[in-house]
């Protein structure tokens, strides 16, 4: 059923509101891009909406361009939720297992994930994703599918992810006053990492850094678990504002003199030389080693925040797979190179893999991921008999409906 039907993803971003409708491929192994579309955001404020007509104006604009490039009507999006607002913490579980013969039964598993859920919050909170770590029976720790094996008690370890439920209610009220209705919401750090991690790099220890315009995101796998996840206050639009700030010119231009000739990287010689374009005026003559050097101090604050969340779950410097940088971010000349050297693992650019034509634009992980997380939530019939309990619990309680 899932190979007939389109996937749309929804990407609220604090710069961009970008818009992928994707289809599986027949008797390929990969999926179609059918239409993509972006616009610029307004009535967003570091992911967070904050205005919510201004927010559907601009949901209606993006789905009306990719409905017309694809042919095709939306009917539903999986959309993503972002800001710092978001917050992750562990749980745990634990039940008697129910059947006579002592064999852990579906219900018994539901069980004990609800249990990790019952903890106390502030009444303008809620959970919206659980994701179990391991299970354990009688004592055995590290079971990842307990379903049938025998056994008296049943505990789960589990990472929640809550948020601040009017800015949840915000972002729900703006998809559906565009017209669309919500398939399913899922938090901003998982998207990009359905869209550019490899199943190999997931089970060795991996992280995906995302990093938008006002936030950066972080999530931490290994052996194919949700270990961390983190929000950080810090993106690119950081840096086009400390370069309208040290250089005295307006944001606008700032923007345009950090994408054409900024890098995280100075290797020119020592000689100071300067910047021209068609857009800087005569008066304006920066040194590419200044500007380098500003973008290189606000990237380097980025990652040593990463540094410190990677600390807090023992993986600095310490993850095999290393670190992919996506987002639109991630587009700064030299970012690897400066990644490498601070945070002192392997590191590469991730693009959305698995597409056709070929996706070389990481800033649309976001949005592809998103689709590509509709496909996956549609194989959960399938997944069901292959006792995939890890894809069945994870859901969205959508408590705001039109």
């Amino acid at each position: 059923m899932a190979r007939n039907r389109i996937f749309t993803g929804l990407d609220i971003g604090s710069s961009e509101v970008k818009m992928v409708i994707i289809q599986k491929a027949v008797n390929e192994e990969g999926f179609h891009i059918l239409a993509q579309s972006r616009e610029f955001s307004s009535g967003i404020r570091r992911g967070v909406v904050i205005n919510i007509e201004e927010m559907s104006d601009i949901i209606v604009s993006c789905a009306k361009k990719a409905q017309e490039q694809s042919g095709k009507k939306i009917n539903g999006v999986y959309v993503n939720i972002n800001g710092i607002h978001i917050f992750l913490t562990a749980s745990h579980g634990l039940v008697s297992v129910s059947r006579a013969d002592r064999k852990v039964s579906r219900e018994d598993i539901d069980r004990v994930i609800q249990a990790a859920q019952t903890f106390s919050l502030p009444s303008n909170k809620e959970i919206l994703e659980v994701f179990p770590k391991e299970y354990i029976v009688d004592g055995e720790r590290g079971i990842k599918d307990p379903l049938g094996l025998q056994g008296v008690r049943l505990e789960a370890e589990v990472l929640a992810f809550g948020c601040f439920s009017p800015y949840f209610k915000n972002l729900t009220e703006a998809v559906f006053a565009a017209g669309l209705q919500i398939d399913r919401v899922i938090v901003a750090p998982l998207v990009s990492a359905r869209a550019v991690l490899t199943p190999r790099e997931k089970e060795l220890g991996v992280a995906v850094l995302d990093i938008g315009s006002s936030t950066t995101n972080l999530a931490v796998f290994e052996e194919d678990n949700l270990i961390h996840a983190a929000i950080l206050p810090l993106g690119s639009f950081n840096i086009t504002k400390d370069i309208a700030i040290l250089l005295k010119i307006d944001i606008d231009t700032a923007e345009r003199v950090k994408i054409e000739f900024g890098s995280c990287v100075y290797k020119g010689t020592n000689k100071k030389e300067k910047i021209k374009g068609e857009f800087l005026s005569d008066q304006l003559l920066v040194s590419k080693k200044n500007l380098t050097d500003i973008i290189e101090a606000r990237v380097t604050e980025i990652f040593e925040q990463v540094n410190k969340e990677l600390k807090k779950v023992y993986r600095q410097g310490l993850l095999p797979a290393g670190v992919v940088l996506t987002g639109g971010g991630a587009k700064l000349p030299k970012i690897v190179e400066l990644a490498k050297k601070e945070l002192k693992v392997p590191c590469r650019i991730g693009f959305p893999q698995g597409f056709f034509p070929a996706q070389e634009d990481s800033s649309l992980a976001g949005a592809c991921g998103l689709a590509l997380s509709g496909f996956d939530l549609e194989e959960i019939p399938s997944s069901r008999s292959q006792g995939n309990v890890a894809a069945i619990i994870k859901k969205v309680f959508q408590s705001f409906v039109p």
